[in-house]
């Protein structure tokens, strides 16, 4: 009897699995938190180099003066003559005037990153994924040595303490440092506990409860954290309360218990079935002391019979070894580049389109929602690999688009417009980034799944190092970052085709399963056109026996 067989048993929908998905929903509360923080701390205002006799004007008044001017940001004036700026020959900013927006001081404005310095700004941050790389690797590890309980609190605590340090910055160095310090948990907050979610729920409920959490609560950190760090009015104020809520980690094993498929794969019976046992009392089940027995049993003979091929094979680098196998996972290597730096450049490439860059990240924010619905409604019926590769194609067309009116429409004139291609952009790739993100979990066999998420999630945030470069790109030619994504997206959608369908499946267990997964799929091998197909010959089966 399988580990499934046996959940069916002692509840895979019940009270226990409603809790493990509330505090699933606090750790995406605490993920979206973390994440963005870099996004909401950097926040640019409208600047204007300072002079002593811009000192007491109005905003429009400085606003007018530096408009007669080719680069209104960064211009150094010598003098104001009659309401005519002079343009100074030498010399370069040191201070400057800023139009905050309601108040809020970023750490941009503080340390005076703008204009030639902005570079420190996008530096900075790139050490955050620096920090993740480290991070999923060590904590991907942990995850697999000592439970994903332990793992994903050790996580969770790291990244809090990496923000709450940065808060304290003064400087470059000290700012990479501790945004590195902050990197070391990102993903890992998230994935692990989407791991525990993910192996306790029922493949029926599985994306429905997975994705309507995520869109929900995910979406309500993003949306309120803007108005929330206007309200403390500085990004320092900020980052000390933000980093607070994540004690509400230490709470997690008084009221969940550890993978129990994590158990099994390391021959932990005893554990794994007091696992069982907890979730089955908690949803008022009764099992049968005989249904124990044989599910260790079972795991006890395969363990025996699979012994010599995963003694040998049944880590991370065993994916490469065979080919099939090995063709998989650098498709999945190179979808988790592709969708981690869309989803960052398109999230926070919010300044500069005419609105308040707090409110357009907030409003866009919303796309969560739909986003996470469009999974529960779509991905069952059109299956993983229909859901990813139009995710990515409508995504890329969608920012190709974006890009265009950028370039040619006024931001000022058309803010509207562009909040909508914005909140467009942000849907698109929220529905690839978690078409993705199940993907990967259902395909990577489960005795090197924690290994296997969070080496891939590696890569792609490796790859996303180069976002902050990305945005940054828009301070030469302003649609450069969404021309930059949506050609990259495009070559995700391509990609998706190599990869089999997992909707339906046996999913894989060991690196042998994972090398014989569906091997007799097509590439165009589509679920929903496959029942259409099924659903005709049925028809004309019928025809013909009239």
């Amino acid at each position: 009897m399988d580990f499934d067989a046996v959940l069916v048993k002692c509840g895979n929908f019940g009270r226990y699995q409603l809790v493990l998905l509330l505090f699933y929903g606090c750790t995406n509360i605490l993920s979206s938190l973390h994440y963005f923080a870099q996004t909401i701390i950097s926040f640019t205002p409208e600047h204007w180099c300072y002079h002593e006799k811009l000192a007491n004007a109005s905003i429009s008044y400085v606003r007018s003066m530096y408009a007669q001017t080719a680069n209104p940001q960064c211009t150094l004036l010598e003098d104001i003559v009659d309401d005519q700026p002079i343009v100074a020959s030498v010399g370069k900013c040191t201070e400057w005037i800023y139009a905050y927006d309601r108040g809020y001081r970023s750490i941009t404005t503080d340390l005076k990153w703008i204009c030639n310095d902005a570079y420190q700004a996008a530096t900075g941050q790139s050490f955050f994924f620096l920090g993740s790389i480290i991070g999923t690797i060590f904590f991907g590890f942990l995850a697999d040595k000592i439970g994903r309980l332990p793992a994903l609190i050790c996580t969770t605590l790291a990244g809090a303490f990496g923000d709450f340090l940065t808060s304290f910055v003064t400087s470059l160095p000290a700012f990479a440092l501790f945004r590195f310090v902050s990197g070391l948990s990102n993903d890992t907050i998230f994935y692990l506990m989407y791991i525990m979610v993910f192996e306790y729920l029922s493949p029926e409920k599985r994306t429905f409860g997975l994705n309507v959490i995520t869109a929900f609560f995910y979406c309500f950190g993003l949306i309120l954290s803007p108005w929330y760090a206007i309200w403390v009015g500085s990004w320092r104020y900020y980052l000390y309360i933000a980093s607070l809520p994540a004690l509400i980690v230490l709470l997690y094993p008084l009221f969940i218990c550890e993978s129990a498929q994590w158990l099994i794969a390391t021959e932990r019976y005893d554990r794994a079935v007091n696992c069982l046992r907890r979730v089955a009392k908690f949803n008022k089940r009764i099992v049968e002391e005989e249904v124990f027995t044989q599910f260790r049993a079972y795991y006890e003979e395969k363990m025996v019979l699979d012994k010599k091929f995963n003694r040998n094979e049944d880590t991370f680098w065993g994916m490469f070894r065979t080919p099939r196998l090995r063709k998989f996972t650098i498709i999945l290597l190179l979808k988790s580049m592709i969708v981690t730096i869309s989803f960052d450049v398109i999230s926070r490439n919010m300044e500069g389109l005419g609105s308040s860059p707090f409110t357009l990240f907030s409003v866009s924010s919303l796309a969560y929602i739909p986003g996470g619905l469009t999974i529960i409604f779509l991905q069952n019926r059109i299956g993983r690999k229909g859901m990813a590769f139009g995710s990515f194609f409508v995504s890329a067309i969608i920012v190709t688009v974006t890009g265009f009116m950028i370039a040619f429409l006024d931001p000022e004139k058309n803010a509207v417009l562009l909040a909508i291609m914005v909140a467009l952009g942000r849907y698109g790739v929220i529905v690839s980034y978690d078409a993705e993100a199940q993907y990967a979990a259902e395909f990577i066999p489960t005795t090197v799944r924690g290994r296997g998420l969070a080496n891939i999630h590696v890569i792609g945030y490796g790859f996303a190092m180069l976002s902050s470069y990305v945005i940054y790109l828009g301070l030469y030619f302003k649609p450069l970052p969404s021309i930059v994504i949506s050609a990259v997206m495009l070559c995700g959608a391509l990609l998706c085709l190599a990869l089999p369908e997992t909707l339906n499946q046996k999913l894989p267990e060991t690196l042998k399963d994972g090398e014989d997964f569906a091997r007799h799929q097509r590439w165009y091998y589509f679920p929903c056109f496959n029942r259409v197909q099924t659903n005709n010959n049925d028809a004309v089966e019928k025809q013909d026996t009239h």
